[in-house]
């Protein structure tokens, strides 16, 4: 898997992407951000300040406050790849965010996507 660019993309330039996929499936950004903070520990003013200096991936994963313990609960396939195994941290840090995304978008309820 090639992860250069994948590093240097920046969370402000596929935030409003995510944003559409939930809303599109009747889903919305406060649920969307509820995960993002789980994830990352990130709250709504620091998540705002990495959005306004264009942080890339990399960084974003790097500077989280606290990364939940319980994102290894979370499982499956995400763009032909079994989260689980990708051996990439920042990459699988990634796919954990995507796959909560895709379950969200998907209906799932929070508290299932939460791992709670």
């Amino acid at each position: 898997m090639r992860t250069d660019r994948i590093y240097k993309l920046t969370f402000a330039s596929v935030y409003p992407h995510y944003i559409k996929k939930v809303e599109t499936k009747g889903r919305t950004k406060t649920e969307l951000d509820e995960i993002i903070f789980w994830l990352t520990g990130y709250d709504q003013d620091s998540l705002q300040e990495l959005i306004d200096n264009k942080t890339d991936f990399e960084h974003f994963f790097a500077q989280a406050p606290n990364f939940n313990p319980n994102a290894v609960k979370i499982t499956g396939v995400i763009c032909g790849y079994r989260v689980e195994e990708i051996e990439d941290e920042v990459i699988r840090k990634i796919r954990y965010l995507d796959k909560m995304i895709d379950e969200l978008a998907k209906g799932k309820s929070m508290e299932k996507i939460l791992r709670k």
